[in-house]
């Protein structure tokens, strides 16, 4: 029989297993450790090129125009961290500064310049005193010492900048210090200035060479008040993550015992929470319409800041009213005609409750799934970085004027000043441009990245996969078991990890590529998406759009299909084909279950992840609002109440949702199991149910109410059509009815 797999009914069965299970963990540990060998040989020899031409430092350090690193321990610029452009207005965007390809030369430098001043000015002042001068020499070549040099031949041979204005460090590269007073865009409280050719200058050139350097800046400033925030909330955030932990773990255990009540509960607390919240933006929007200089849009006052702005806003709260109407209606509309469902839900959910207060275990797995994926991505990150840096430094002509012949070709630094280039380019240099290479090995290096991706896609859809399986057959011993709890086989969770390690790892690999590759796929379309934003041609972002939607409902399907999948591989220990359509024709017989009982349970259980971190949001909006009197004292001073109380309502429903993933891989397990236990048994002594007695009852209301329902309607139908009637149906039917009722 199907339980057989997880128990045998003959009392000796914990003697049994208690002799055959240290051989058994013993192979399974074996196993385990030989394939993970084997897995990490293969990925180190696939990438060895990669860590072996690789260096990290291309990627950590800038790189100036000698190819040399900034900052880097041990060399001449150890004390030089940060990337000056002697010419910024050379450079169009912000993208070019960062991938170093600005057409100017660049220097390391100890500090960038704190003060306005040109080349021209220097030499004036230099005849009465050197200390300008030494100042300014810093940001020139190493070795230049001749402020006398007239100034085209400097400018032609790029020996210093010809001029400095002030910046600060940014990404370890200099940028005007842009400051915004008045609506006014500044430098150094000015507006404009002069070259070393006595010609103009405005900040808004300075602004357009390195457009969207403000808006980062402004970014930064606001991060580093973030980090305050969270280093003097960090205590209280802890507190709020560990509440969420206890609530999340007390809501689980409860539902063994007022399942019915603590669902309903949770759904009449949303409707009223969402209820509260819709009164409170009406009140809002009312009070705020009656403002003037409320009536605002959130366009005409674009991207602020400081999240307040927005809340004074009677469009901001319009928005909220909407959305939480569009939501409270949404779930009275789902609860009004699914409400006899949500009963049998309830069943399950009772169910899954007592399989998860008896494996307590499973609730603590997700720390492991958590850890491997940290593992998985770990990897994938310093293989990219190793991939990304393993070019050789690619050296090119930059040429002074704008016809040379020579410029931008490729060049090499040591022979360059023997070539002609020098010649027939005056004021030319060989500087650094970038990593790459020629070789075979860097032609490829996109397709070696694009396997690194699909190689992580792939590990981590394993690893959930291997989770899934094992949480699977943890919950299918218990159900499968005769006497609960007395016959659930000892260390379920472990025996099912070592089951899923042993004999189904090449199901769970087969099934994790395939959701691997469709995910690749979905990758590569919203980077072709990307790169055609800009085109014009409407039939190609029409068919793009239509395979975007298509391969997002794929990969909704492969997931789904793979979940079942696992339970049935979990079950009954058969491959991943053979699974996949067994459960999916399993599904298919039982479509009404699984299109309303499922998608209520997934429902219910995400209303208490709601409440969950909403309860949990709510104490922490009180308590950095300072309104709560009990604890005035305590409240940090904060720049912004917003980031520790999005931190404590983010993290808690990740917690929560970390709890309640383990609940919904129970409930659906046992949902399948239940579909299995109806085809396969029908009640009688030689082949009972497994079910517990709770969806025993739930199964026999069902078979009344479609008993009773196929009775009328056949007696209608003799009755409309006066054919004649089959009797032995009839009398099948009432003995079903009445044996209901007995029951």
């Amino acid at each position: 029989m199907i339980y057989s797999r997880f128990l045998s009914p003959s009392p000796s069965f914990p003697l049994f297993v208690s002799l055959a299970l240290s051989p058994f963990l013993s192979r399974s540990v074996c196993f385990f450790l030989s394939h993970s060998v084997s897995l990490s040989l293969s990925l180190v020899l696939f990438f060895s090129p990669a860590w072996l031409q690789g260096d990290p430092r291309k990627v950590i350090y800038p790189t100036d125009s000698y190819g040399q690193f900034c900052g880097q321990k041990g060399t001449p610029n150890a004390k030089k961290s940060t990337l000056f452009y002697f010419n910024i207005l050379k450079c169009a965007n912000p993208a070019v500064l960062i991938n170093l390809q600005c057409p100017t030369t660049q220097m390391c430098v100890s500090k960038c310049p704190d003060k306005f001043s040109t080349y021209t000015d220097v030499q004036l002042q230099y005849q009465i005193t050197a200390a300008p001068w030494d100042y300014y020499r810093q940001f020139c070549k190493p070795g230049f010492n001749n402020p006398t040099k007239p100034i085209a031949q400097v400018l032609r041979d790029e020996d210093c900048p010809s001029m400095i204005v002030p910046s600060r460090p940014f990404l370890q590269r200099c940028f005007p210090d842009f400051i915004t007073q008045n609506g006014t865009l500044t430098v150094a409280k000015r507006t404009h200035f002069k070259d070393a050719l006595d010609t103009a200058r405005s900040v808004t050139e300075l602004r357009d060479a390195a457009n969207g350097i403000t808006g980062l800046v402004d970014a930064k400033e606001v991060g580093m008040k973030i980090v305050e925030d969270y280093a003097a909330s960090w205590n209280w955030i802890l507190i709020g993550l560990v509440m969420a932990l206890v609530v999340s773990l007390i809501f689980i255990l409860l539902l063994r015992f007022t399942a019915g009540l603590l669902l309903w509960f949770t759904i009449i607390a949303v409707i009223l929470v969402i209820a509260y919240g819709i009164w409170h933006c009406y009140l809002e929007f009312s009070l705020l319409r009656q403002q003037p200089g409320a009536d605002v849009t959130i366009v005409d006052i674009g991207f602020q800041t400081d999240v307040m702005v927005y809340l004074q806003l009677s469009q901001t709260w319009l928005i909220f009213l909407i959305a939480l109407g569009t939501i409270e209606a949404s779930i009275l509309i789902i609860l009004i005609f699914l409400r006899r469902r949500v009963r049998v839900a309830i069943a399950l959910l009772r169910e899954g409750s007592k399989a998860v207060s008896y494996i307590m275990t499973t609730l603590f797995y997700p720390i492991i799934t958590f850890l491997l994926l940290a593992v998985c991505s770990s990897y994938f990150a310093v293989t990219s970085v190793f991939l990304a840096s393993s070019g050789d430094a690619i050296y090119k002509v930059m040429a002074a004027e704008p016809n040379c012949m020579y410029a931008n070709k490729t060049c090499n630094p040591e022979t360059f000043n023997k070539t002609n280039v020098s010649k027939a380019c005056p004021g030319a240099q060989c500087t650094f441009a970038f990593y790459g290479g020629e070789t075979p090995y860097h032609r490829y290096l996109f397709i070696l990245q694009l396997s690194n991706l699909l190689i992580f896609l792939w590990l981590v859809n394993f690893t959930i996969a291997l989770g899934q399986c094992t949480l699977a057959g943890a919950f299918a011993s218990y159900y499968w078991a005769r006497r609960k709890p007395q016959d659930i086989p000892p260390c379920p969770l472990f025996s099912s990890f070592s089951r899923a390690i042993r004999y189904h790892t090449g199901s769970l690999a087969f099934g994790a590529l395939i959701l691997a590759v469709v995910q690749m796929a979905r990758i590569i379309l919203e980077y072709l998406d990307s790169k055609l934003k800009g085109a014009n041609n409407v039939a190609a972002r029409f068919v793009l759009c239509c395979l975007k939607c298509c391969f997002w409902c794929l990969e909704r399907f492969v997931k789904f299909m793979n979940r079942n999948a696992y339970i049935m591989i979990a079950i009954y220990g058969k491959g991943f084909c053979m699974s996949a359509r067994d459960a999916f024709c399993l599904l298919m017989r039982n479509v009404v279950r699984v299109a309303v009982l499922d998608r209520v349970t997934d429902f219910l259980l995400f209303l208490g992840k709601v409440l969950i971190a909403g309860s949990v949001g709510v104490i922490a909006f009180f308590f950095f609002t300072h309104k709560m009197p009990i604890f005035q004292e305590e409240v940090p001073t904060l720049h912004y109440y917003w980031v520790p109380l999005l931190t404590v309502i983010f993290g808690s429903y990740l917690i929560a949702h970390g709890f309640f993933s383990v609940y919904a891989m129970c409930v659906d397990t046992l949902f399948l199991c239940f579909c299995e236990d109806l085809e396969r048994n029908d009640g009688s002594s030689e082949k009972p149910f497994l079910m517990s007695a709770g969806l025993h009852r739930t199964q026999n209301k069902t078979v009344l109410q479609t008993n009773s329902f196929t009775l009328l309607r056949y007696l209608a139908c003799f009755k409309l059509n006066g054919t004649e009637l089959n009797t032995s149906y009839l009398h099948y039917a009432v003995y079903q009815i009445a044996s209901n009722i007995s029951l």
